[in-house]
């Protein structure tokens, strides 16, 4: 494989690199007959990204040798970023950029030309892979969302750089609105501050939603595809379904397509009412296709998080689950909570009488082994040794 990427797009695909490495820490790279694919999947398979850039986007693309198979490759994020780290020295000093995978010797050499001749070659090792996809159809989500990458980028603005979730969704008159997402800790009695941004329907070319639905997604991943599609002025389209179903983002060009898949949380109690006082007032029936709001439900948890609770809860159905929350489709019945539930919770030797349900289904979203505490068995220590009188 090789290709040679020259002027301006030396930047974007720096932008496209950059954007890839807030969610993984690997990058697949793969020479297709319709353009260099780059993929990246997060550690939990919660978040997976893919940029395809087209044949005419290089000043010269050439997939395989004649002969040979198409090859596919891994290599460390961190190893191909580094190539790319000074989007502003690309822009200024380099010219461009040739990039070639060599089989033989398990190299791909990323070559820099910049100006008065300097030359600067970078030779990383790499891995051979089978073909990271995600199966996932824009198609079949029912809510869509258009608009240019420059709204949302302003719209993200004022929430803080530590913020990890964000929540999105239709209000009163069509009206979008973004809002931060802070956890509900039953212990604390400190209440973080709400940020929230409302967006018109004038400032969407397509606002295809129905009133009172909402999705929770992870920030980070979010600012970085919009830092890409403000820098090569695109317009972003979100396509979205019920909560805990994935949520698509995408930029379409005639010379590259980006898409980002991301996981959403759950919809919980507290989510529910939080939306239902500020932005609705009766539930929505798709909102409640995959999960009943429960008082105990903590699958407002961050993503990562949630995507080790549906692993562990499918794999472990004697470990005791909430009834209100389906993590996953299907494996396990529908429980209806009554006193059944509560006798099976006292039959259970690892739950200790008066310690809230939650605890224990919290400690599950964080992959923790919890030895199982109990009260004290037997007497109280003797601190002091009875009086011969006593005796």
């Amino acid at each position: 494989m090789k290709c040679l990427v020259t002027g301006s797009n030396v930047k974007v695909l720096g932008k496209a690199v950059h954007s890839l490495s807030r969610i993984g820490d690997e990058l697949y790279l793969e020479p297709l007959e319709d353009g260099l694919s780059l993929r990246t999947v997060n550690s939990s398979r919660s978040a997976y990204a893919c940029f395809l850039f087209a044949p005419l986007f290089f000043q010269q693309y050439q997939a395989a040798t004649p002969g040979q198979d198409l090859l596919r490759c891994k290599i460390l994020m961190k190893s191909f970023l580094s190539v790319f780290r000074s989007l502003a020295m690309l822009e200024k000093t380099v010219e461009k950029c040739c990039i070639s995978l060599n089989g033989q010797s398990s190299r791909l050499v990323v070559q820099l030309h910049c100006k008065f001749g300097v030359r600067k070659t970078h030779n990383l090792s790499f891995q051979d892979c089978e073909s990271l996809q995600a199966v996932f159809d824009p198609a079949l989500c029912p809510h869509v969302l258009r608009a240019p990458a420059r709204v949302l980028g302003e719209a993200v603005l004022p929430f803080p750089p530590a913020l990890a979730e964000v929540t999105l969704g239709i209000g009163r008159g069509c009206r979008v609105f973004l809002r931060s997402y802070h956890e509900e800790d039953a212990d604390s009695t400190v209440k973080a501050m709400v940020t929230e941004v409302c967006l018109g329907e004038e400032d969407f070319q397509q606002l295809q939603a129905q009133e009172g639905v909402a999705i929770t997604f992870c920030l980070k991943e979010f600012r970085g595809l919009l830092s890409f599609a403000e820098s090569a002025n695109l317009n972003l389209c979100i396509h979205f379904d019920a909560p805990g179903r994935p949520a698509i983002f995408t930029v379409k060009d005639s010379l590259l397509d980006g898409h980002f898949v991301l996981a959403t949380l759950s919809e919980t109690d507290s989510y529910s009412q939080d939306l239902g006082s500020v932005e609705r007032h009766r539930p929505v029936p798709q909102l409640q296709a995959h999960s009943t709001p429960h008082p105990d439900d903590f699958a407002n948890d961050d993503i990562d998080s949630y995507m080790i609770a549906m692993e562990t809860t499918i794999g472990n159905e004697g470990s005791r689950v909430l009834p209100s929350i389906s993590l996953s489709p299907g494996p396990q019945p529908p429980q209806s909570p009554g006193p059944r539930s509560e006798e099976e919770d006292e039959a259970e030797p690892s739950t200790v009488p008066g310690t809230p349900p939650p605890k224990k289904f919290r400690s599950l979203f964080f992959g923790s082994i919890l030895a199982p505490v109990g009260s004290p068995q037997g007497p109280s220590p003797v601190l002091a040794e009875d009086s011969e009188g006593e005796g």
